[in-house]
């Protein structure tokens, strides 16, 4: 199934114990309770908290013989307003939406100043960058890098090496879009990456050092991830 989420009041997409609300555990009770047994869904992306999806797919494995159509119907009806599954189909059960997949398409939408209306699904700069220069640094991206100094990830995570296939800034209305495709990605690895692109398009930090941080894997302790509310799981390719 393909699905839609408002990432923003959900503790992100995995599920977590206890009461912890999250958009796989939301999607997993519902469907359980519409075909009376438990269900175990696989993300293809493990979005954070309060970062959204337009296309996150996700596999899962059922004995009911309800139609497809009528099981989306019903999912969609008892799930919150904010999660939305805009498709449904039967896949042969060697598919995982996870490792199945090719490469993933995020999205990262950024406004110059604060916006009462659109800081949901935006971050903010809080002033002109040079998108120029940031779009040189998207360039380098492009390839295989070790992007260690740009991610949370913990000790038993397979590596971090990951391959760029695009990235790129472009304007659409009064927002930048940053645009990047890879094989993989690491926690947190594009507003990392957003962060360190604002950085040095504000002048805060230089082209040099974000360069380095790609080479040695270091990471400047002032810099942080790029706000959530900016991020989009775009699409997954199979």
């Amino acid at each position: 199934m393909q699905i839609e989420y408002d990432g923003t009041d959900y503790s992100g997409w995995q599920r977590q114990p206890g009461d912890v609300v999250t958009v796989q555990g939301e999607i997993e009770r519902v469907l359980g309770r519409i075909t009376q047994e438990p269900v175990s869904i696989d993300g293809a992306g493990r979005t954070d908290r309060g970062v959204h999806a337009r296309g996150q797919v996700a596999s899962f494995a059922v004995a009911s013989e309800m139609p497809l159509g009528r099981m989306m119907h019903s999912a969609n009806s008892l799930l919150p307003s904010t999660i939305r599954i805009t498709s449904m189909r039967q896949v042969p059960e060697s598919f995982h939406a996870r490792f199945s997949a090719t490469s993933r398409e995020y999205r990262y939408v950024l406004l110059e100043r604060p916006s009462a209306i659109d800081s949901r699904f935006a971050g903010c700069s809080h002033g002109k960058p040079d998108v120029v220069l940031m779009n040189r640094l998207a360039a380098m991206l492009v390839g295989t890098h070790d992007f260690a100094a740009f991610s949370k990830e913990t000790p038993d995570q397979q590596g971090t090496l990951c391959t760029v296939t695009e990235a790129r800034w472009y304007r659409s209305g009064r927002f930048h879009v940053f645009r990047i495709e890879a094989n993989r990605f690491l926690r947190s690895m594009v507003r990392f990456l957003v962060a360190g692109m604002i950085e040095v398009g504000m002048g805060r930090l230089s082209e040099e050092e974000f360069s380095r941080m790609l080479v040695d894997g270091g990471r400047p302790a002032s810099l942080v991830p790029a706000d959530p509310a900016g991020l989009f799981l775009w699409k997954v390719r199979y």
